[in-house]
Parts: C-alpha cells; sequence; structure tokens
C-alpha cells in the first residue's frame, strides 16, 4: 500500500510541478498598477506627484497574486512554498515587511517578511480542514505603519485519494423467499469515501461481488443486492455469505477499495408437500379402553418449516370411520388416534383405516407440482380383555302389591359375562340403597324376594342396586338400577279432610245448609274415589239435621227447623258414617260438632257463648277493650300522682362528688403535718342525713368569725377554748338551718419525719428572748436565710 500510494502521489505531482513552473513567472511578472510606479527622481517630484495623485486619486492597494492551493499529505526534506505576496509599493528595498496572520499563521503557514514567500511547515489533510483564511498586511519595517490595509485571501488544500471507502453499516443481514426468480431484490447496501467528492474521482465508487457468484448480483453504482440464480431451494441450502466490493476512483486501477459481508439467508415457502415416514401403521388396543383415549400415533414429516410445515389429518377410508378419529397435535403435528365409541373384542376384532395427511397453507404458485397430501393405511387390532358382566337390560321396573306375602317373588335380574372364558356371574343387593332391608336376592338366579311388609301410603317406590360379581375375578363388577313400585290395595278408610265444626244461627231457616263437609281416603284407587255418607241408623230420624250428597263427593248439612237457641241447647253432635267403593268397601264414623251462635240479620255469626246474653244489648267485644284499657289509665294516672306528692316534700340532696366546700379556719393551734392520718374527714359532712339523721340544713354563712392570732402571744388566761368550742358544736348539731362549715381537727401527736424537730411555742415556757437560734446554721442550706435574720436580731439586742 506504501508504494502504491508513492506511485499516485508522483503521478498527481509531476503535472503540477510542471505547471507551477509555466504559471509562476507570469503571477510575479503581472502589471501592476501604473499610477502608483514611480521613475527615478528627486524626493521633492516625488512628493510633489503623490499631493496631486492624493487631491485627484483614491488610495488602491497594489497587492498581486492568485488564489493560492497546497496539495494535502505533502511532505517533503523542506517546507513547501504555497505562494508569494508583493506589492506595487515595494521597489525591490528591504524597506517594506509582509506580516501574515489568520488561521495557522506562524505554526502552518510562515511567511518570509522581505520576499513575501509563504511555506507550509507541516502535512496538511483536507479531511480535517479543507481550507484556510489568512489575512496579509505590508508594514514599514522601520516604523511598522500599514503601508495598505490588510487584505484577506483563502489557502485551499488540495485533495488527493488518501482515504478507501468504509461500509459504515456492515457487516449486513439480508432475507429473499426460496424459490425466487432472478433479479429478485434483496438488500442494498452503502459505502462512504472521505475523500472530495467534487475534485477528482477520488470520491467516485464502484460496487463488485468478490463471494457470492452465482447465486447473486450487485449493480455497480446503486449497490443493489439481486438474485442471479432461479430456483434456490432452502432445504437444499439456506444461507449464503457473499462479500462486497466499493472500489474509489472509478474503479480504475490505482483506486483504493474496502469490503463488507452480508448473510443472505432463504425464507420457507410451502413448495414440499407431507410425506408419511411408512405407508403402513399398526396398532393394537384393549377391547376395555376408555372413550377418547389415544391408541396410536402417525406422523407425515414436511420439509418445509413454520406455517408451512402444518399439517391436518383426516380418516378417509376403512370399517372403523365411526368408530375411530384421528387429530392433529398442535405442538409436534403428529397425528393422534383415539376412540369413538365401545370396541368388542367378541364382535370385531380389528380394523383398517386410511388416513390422509394434507398441508394447512398451500402456495398456489407450486400447485402444478402435485397435490400437496400424502395417504397411509392403518391396521387396529382389538385384544381380548377380561370385561365386567353385562345386565340384559340396563334399567328393571318392578311391580308389587302393599299386601304381597313376605317372601314372594318380584321379579328377576340376568347378566352374562361376554368375555370368551364366561365366568360365573353372582347378585347381591347394594345395601346402602336398602338400608331397611326391606328386598333379598338370590345370589344364583337374580330372584329378587319381598323381606319385610310394605306400605304404600308410606313410600310408593323403592329404588335399590343390584350388583352382578364375577365369580372367577371378584374385580369385575357391574351394578344396575331396579326400580319397585307398591300397588295400591284397598286398606284405608275414609275420613274427614279437616276437624269440622259448623255454627247454626239461632235465627236461621229450616232447610238452610249449615256445614259443607268433604271426606280424604289415603288410598288410591285406579277410577278415583267415591264416598258414601250415612248418618248412624239410631240418628236416621233425626229431629234436628238431615244432610244430602253432592256431586262433587262432598256432603252438605242442613238444619230441619228454626228456633234454635243458645240457651236451651248450646253444642249438637251429629255421628256420619263414611264409606269408600273399594274392595272390599272400608268405612268410618266422624263426628260434626254443631255449635249455636248469635248471629246478624244477614247471617253474620257475631256470639256463639251463653254469657253473651249478660251483655248490654249492642255493646261489642271492641268496647269492652276500649273501657278496660281506659280504666287501666286511670289507674297509672292515679299511682303516679300519689308517687309524686309523696316525693314533692323531700328537699334536694346535694351528691355531687365534684362539690367541696373549702372554707378557711383559723384556729389557734398547729396541725400534725405531713403524718398526720387521724384528722377529721371533711367528706362526711357532705351526707348528714346519713350520720344521725338530722335535716338537712341550708347554705348559711356562720355568723362568727375568728380573726388570725398576731404573733406567737399564748392565749389569754379569761377564756375557755374547751368549752367555746363545746358550744359552738352543740349549737351547730341542733339548728337544722346551720351549714356544716365547723370542723374540729384535733391533732393527737406533732410530726416526727422532721429532722428539725416542732417549730411550734405552744407549748414552749420561755420567750423569744430567751431562745438561741444558732442551730438554725446547721440545719442546712434551706434554713441558712432563717439563721441570718435570726442571728441579726441577737446581735442587735447585744448591741
Amino acid at each position: 500500500m506504501p508504494e502504491r500510494l508513492t506511485e499516485m502521489l508522483m503521478d498527481t505531482w509531476t503535472p503540477l510541478i510542471i505547471l507551477w513552473i509555466t504559471v509562476l513567472p507570469s503571477i510575479y511578472m503581472a502589471p501592476m498598477n501604473q499610477s502608483q510606479v514611480l521613475p527615478s527622481g528627486s524626493s521633492t517630484g516625488l512628493k510633489r506627484l503623490n499631493e496631486e495623485q492624493r487631491v485627484l486619486h483614491r488610495s488602491k492597494r497594489g497587492w498581486v497574486w492568485n488564489q493560492m492551493f497546497v496539495l494535502e499529505e505533502f511532505s517533503g526534506p523542506e517546507p513547501i512554498l504555497v505562494g508569494r505576496l508583493h506589492t506595487d509599493l515595494d521597489p525591490g528595498s528591504s524597506k517594506i515587511k509582509y506580516i501574515l496572520s489568520g488561521d495557522g499563521a506562524g505554526t502552518i503557514f510562515v511567511i518570509n517578511d522581505k520576499t513575501g514567500d509563504i511555506h507550509a511547515m507541516k502535512r496538511l489533510d483536507r479531511e480535517e480542514k479543507a481550507e484556510y483564511t489568512l489575512t496579509a498586511q505590508a508594514v514599514d519595517r522601520d516604523t511598522n505603519q500599514p503601508l495598505e490595509p490588510p487584505s484577506e485571501f483563502i489557502i485551499k488544500v488540495q485533495d488527493i485519494n488518501d482515504n478507501a471507502p468504509e461500509f459504515v453499516e456492515g457487516p449486513y443481514h439480508a432475507t429473499v423467499p426460496e424459490m425466487s426468480v432472478v433479479g429478485t431484490f434483496v438488500t442494498k447496501v452503502t459505502a462512504t469515501d472521505a475523500d472530495d467528492p467534487v475534485y477528482g474521482n477520488s470520491a467516485k465508487l464502484v460496487y463488485s461481488i468478490l463471494e457470492g457468484q452465482p447465486y447473486f448480483s450487485i449493480e455497480p453504482h446503486t449497490a443493489i443486492i439481486k438474485t442471479a440464480l432461479p430456483n434456490m431451494d432452502r432445504e437444499a441450502k439456506e444461507e449464503y455469505f457473499v462479500v462486497i466490493q466499493a472500489k474509489d476512483m472509478g474503479g480504475h486501477m490505482g483506486g483504493l477499495s474496502g469490503t463488507t459481508t452480508v448473510t443472505i439467508t432463504l425464507t420457507d415457502v410451502n413448495d414440499n408437500p407431507p410425506k408419511f415416514a411408512q405407508s403402513l401403521y399398526h396398532f393394537s388396543v384393549m377391547e376395555d379402553v376408555a372413550l377418547g383415549e389415544p391408541i396410536g400415533r402417525v406422523k407425515a414429516n414436511d420439509l418445509d418449516i413454520g406455517e408451512n410445515a402444518k399439517s391436518s389429518y383426516d380418516i378417509i377410508e376403512g370399517d372403523g370411520m365411526d368408530i375411530f378419529e384421528i387429530t392433529t397435535d398442535a405442538q409436534t403435528q403428529d397425528g393422534i388416534i383415539r376412540v369413538r365409541k365401545p370396541l368388542d373384542f367378541e364382535t370385531k376384532k380389528s380394523y383398517t383405516l386410511k388416513v390422509e395427511a394434507a398441508n394447512i397453507h398451500i402456495d398456489p404458485r407450486f400447485l402444478s407440482g402435485g397435490p400437496f397430501k400424502d395417504t397411509a393405511t392403518v391396521k387396529i387390532v382389538v385384544e381380548d380383555a377380561d370385561e365386567p358382566p353385562v345386565f340384559s337390560s340396563p334399567t328393571y321396573l318392578l311391580e308389587v302389591h302393599e299386601n304381597a306375602a313376605l317372601n314372594s317373588v318380584l321379579g328377576q335380574v340376568t347378566a352374562h359375562d361376554p368375555d370368551v372364558s364366561s365366568s360365573p356371574i353372582r347378585f347381591s343387593i347394594d345395601r346402602h340403597t336398602d338400608l331397611e332391608r326391606q328386598f333379598n336376592i338370590n345370589a344364583e338366579d337374580g330372584k329378587i324376594t319381598l323381606a319385610t311388609p310394605l306400605d304404600r301410603e308410606t313410600s310408593t317406590w323403592h329404588n335399590i342396586t343390584i350388583v352382578a360379581t364375577e365369580t372367577r375375578n371378584h374385580s369385575q363388577v357391574s351394578r344396575v338400577p331396579v326400580a319397585i313400585k307398591v300397588l295400591d290395595v284397598n286398606d284405608n278408610a275414609p275420613e274427614f279432610a279437616s276437624e269440622h265444626e259448623a255454627f247454626l244461627c239461632e235465627n236461621g231457616k229450616p232447610g238452610q245448609v249449615i256445614q259443607i263437609v268433604s271426606a280424604v281416603d289415603k288410598d288410591d284407587p285406579k277410577n278415583g274415589h267415591y264416598f258414601l255418607y250415612s248418618l248412624l241408623p239410631e240418628m236416621i230420624n233425626n229431629p234436628n239435621f238431615t244432610i244430602k250428597k253432592n256431586e262433587d263427593n262432598t256432603l252438605s248439612i242442613l238444619a230441619k227447623h228454626s228456633g234454635f237457641s243458645r240457651q236451651k241447647q248450646e253444642v249438637y253432635l251429629l255421628p256420619i258414617v263414611i264409606s269408600d267403593s273399594g274392595t272390599p268397601p272400608m268405612s268410618s264414623t266422624s263426628t260434626l260438632t254443631i255449635r249455636v251462635c248469635g248471629c246478624s240479620s244477614d247471617g253474620i255469626v257475631q256470639s256463639c257463648n251463653v254469657e253473651a246474653y249478660v251483655l248490654p244489648i249492642g255493646l261489642s267485644m271492641g268496647a269492652l277493650i276500649a273501657i278496660l284499657a281506659c280504666i287501666i289509665l286511670l289507674l297509672v294516672i292515679v299511682v303516679l300522682f300519689v308517687t309524686l306528692r309523696r316525693h314533692k316534700n323531700e328537699p334536694l340532696i346535694i351528691k355531687d362528688d365534684e362539690d367541696v366546700r373549702e372554707n378557711i379556719i383559723r384556729y389557734d393551734d398547729e396541725g400534725g403535718g405531713e403524718e398526720d392520718t387521724e384528722a377529721f374527714d371533711i367528706a362526711t359532712l357532705q351526707n348528714p342525713d346519713g350520720i344521725n339523721g338530722f335535716l338537712p340544713r341550708k347554705d348559711i354563712k356562720p355568723d362568727l368569725q375568728f380573726m388570725p392570732r398576731q404573733g406567737l402571744a399564748p392565749v389569754p388566761n379569761g377564756v375557755d377554748v374547751d368549752e367555746f368550742i363545746n358550744v359552738r358544736l352543740h349549737e351547730a348539731d341542733n339548728d337544722p338551718t346551720a351549714p356544716p362549715y365547723d370542723s374540729i381537727q384535733i391533732y393527737g401527736y406533732e410530726g416526727k419525719g422532721s429532722a428539725a424537730g416542732s417549730l411550734s411555742s405552744l407549748e414552749s415556757s420561755t420567750s423569744d428572748s430567751d431562745q438561741n437560734f444558732d442551730y438554725l446554721s446547721e440545719w442546712g442550706p434551706r434554713f441558712k436565710r432563717l439563721g441570718e435574720l435570726y442571728s441579726v436580731g441577737e446581735s442587735d439586742k447585744e448591741t
């Protein structure tokens, strides 16, 4: 690669150097501004001419250069000359200084301040920076004063083919359906070249395939990959590895290139039919297999995948099309053969089926390749199994009269062993269905007999289960339900449907219907009930009542005369004989109670008691209840009134626990301190009635007030305190209007817990002047101030 790059640089530089030698003298010899070129003369003429020009002409820049270019990636032993700056003010002396500023001035580009030559000091890369903007200015070398305004120019970096194409998005993956026609689009790739796409062919790319032919092709300029070979089969080869090359310089020799890979996968189409792995399948199954149980699997293989490989199975021929069915396993695509109906080895021992497998999703483009289905033959052999006994009927119905004799035969069940060995059968009754053991069965022949009497009126139907068991294999058991219907026998006499009680009005008329009665019979004759009603033989000529049979099998009771009276006879009893029409006929006698009652003019019964005569005329039961309620209400009012009068004079007693009356009473004695727990409890004064039974007192403030004693002076000798207290206590106890303000508290001892002892002066026989208070200073800091006060007092006395 370095040798090829050197070759390319030489090919590029040779014409450029020749061009440079030819054009450069012309640039330097370009015509200058003649108005600013002066001939040799005195300085005075120069000044005068300058003044005239200053008046007549504007100052103009006199730079002479063309746009400058520099080739990228150029490296040599010396800096490369980019160009030369020159002004027409430069007569060739060394008074003019050239200054260069802008992009890379002084680092990348350096100017000779005398000649104006610009050199590139470093290798330049167009892909990093394509052009540089600089500013040139000519100044006086001595004064650094600008001779011309600054002028801006551009140095462009010329591109060379130094970047190879790159596939930024590679490697690529693409798919195309199998069996596609030639020219089917596969994918498109894209390469990029960092060289200048405008200058030359450095960025002009051409694409080609290095690997992957003859299966695929690529458009040289668009990079579109297409199929180049028809009928590529996924089942033969699924994946292809293609190498794509992109070359610049239009693909000519000397261009740089880059490659990428494209992995192309053929997607599946349904171009293959299903195929059974074998043409004949053999299966065996026991005859007692459960319905719906699978007995075997068949498999039709399909070279396709996914949805294109899915097949459906069906039984299209055979002698067991209604006995078996086939379904498709969604996971394995197997055909599962199942039993639809029970099998019987003794009836048919084998079956032959023809099974077909067909694709579900068919591509019409490939129908010409043949049918997308296949068939196979399935032979199923039924094997003998030890089957349970089979009853001759799935259910049995037996009938028996309720008066049947014990041990009489009700019916018979039969069963046989369907196996070839034909084991003997034993019969039994499932006692869970015959808890009362009303029936028996002969274990050998299956005859059912009666064990206990039956009553149809108690239970009409009896449902039992008969069990048949093989004697050779007790695990082979069959069951059959047997329904036994109990037939009716006329063994119950008819009777009244309910306990009737008839009411007869005193003002009734002869022939009036007193009551209609009906009868019931527990028996159930085939033609229905028909009852006969009659009076007892001794009551046939009853003077008061008679009976009449109605068409609806009921009986009407009629009065023979009027004028019945409760005072004369309140209740009449009428015996009635009821007979049925069964064989033999059954009869019973029921007594009807007829009560004489007082009725209104409309025949509405009002009262049936004899005591009703003593009540005032027109006074009903409701009125009596209202009168009784009023009397009870008056009694309640009287009781409340008496109770309120009794409690009216009782005073209100304050029993509120929070009503604490605090009174400050000063006595000339001292309390017992914290340890005195024998003081009088003031709570006992809150309920004085509960103590001695005295009348309650009103809250009246006492007249006598005791003033606090002054100082520590003793009680005067002329006052007897004990007598005074006793007098006041007597007054308080006997005065019902005095409030319980006085309280006597007696302190039997002084506190003993204090280290200071007693401070009381009541029992002290010395005066204040005789006491020594020096001990107060020994009691601690709490009594320090008190000790100082007493000490000061004594010192004052001494002074």
